[in-house]
């Protein structure tokens, strides 16, 4: 039986540590689909520098989704978009407004689990300036679907940069020592792409589902594509 049409995905990135978390999600997922990678490094460092999501970052956030949405070579047309940067959900939220494909934004699938556990739901960050912004967003969401819910938010100081630095057991025990003995938690979320790699470890010491971006991500835009096959996330 020959293969179905492929769908062309752009994964556009903020860090490259999320570029691997990101294809092995769809490796796990949607093994069918064409992705390509665009990376600007400097996305983390400009708002790190700026304190704020200012206009200019805005407008390169419009930029890469036009270009992203624009491309077409295997597999045709660009058919949908998953931005991997967690910190930057307004601009992404307003990419989404701009184009006529799906764009998701990194976080939404994995809330929208979130949510239908429900009660109170654990957030990892290990970027700063991502904690507020995803925070927010959770809280937004839960409103706009009537739903009451409590928040625990946890950053994690040095991981990002241990796994910046290669050394990514590092990264892992940090996040697992900042989780363990977490109490009266319904679900946690790991906020990065890069987190998921902690997610076998901290399901050994918690109860409660885990829930990781890129994984919900590819899922939720399969569905949305209508691709559903037989291959499902881990």
């Amino acid at each position: 039986m020959s293969p179905g049409p492929q769908h062309r995905i752009a994964l556009i990135h903020a860090l490259e540590e999320s570029i691997l978390p990101a294809r092995a999600a769809f490796a796990r997922g949607w093994p069918e689909a064409f992705c390509f990678d665009l990376l600007d490094t400097s996305l983390a460092i400009d708002l790190s520098d700026a304190g704020e999501l200012n206009t200019t970052l805005m407008n390169r956030f419009h930029a890469l989704g036009t270009y992203a949405a624009n491309c077409a070579g295997k597999a045709g047309l660009t058919r949908g978009i998953l931005f991997t940067c967690s910190a930057f959900g307004p601009a992404i939220a307003s990419v989404q407004t701009r184009l006529p494909i799906p764009v998701l934004r990194p976080n939404e699938a994995a809330f929208s689990k979130a949510l239908d556990v429900g009660g109170v739901i654990g957030l990892v960050v290990t970027f700063p300036p991502a904690l507020r912004m995803l925070q927010d967003e959770l809280v937004a969401m839960a409103a706009a679907s009537g739903r009451s819910i409590a928040t625990k938010p946890i950053l994690v100081p040095g991981a990002l940069d241990a796994l910046k630095a290669g050394d990514g057991a590092s990264h892992d025990r940090l996040v697992v020592s900042a989780c363990r003995g977490l109490s009266g938690l319904h679900a946690l979320v790991l906020g990065q792409f890069s987190l998921s790699r902690a997610a076998p470890a901290l399901r050994e010491i918690l109860s409660v589902p885990v829930l990781t971006t890129p994984d919900c991500a590819v899922e939720a835009l399969r569905a949305r594509l209508g691709d559903i096959g037989q291959s499902k996330p881990a």
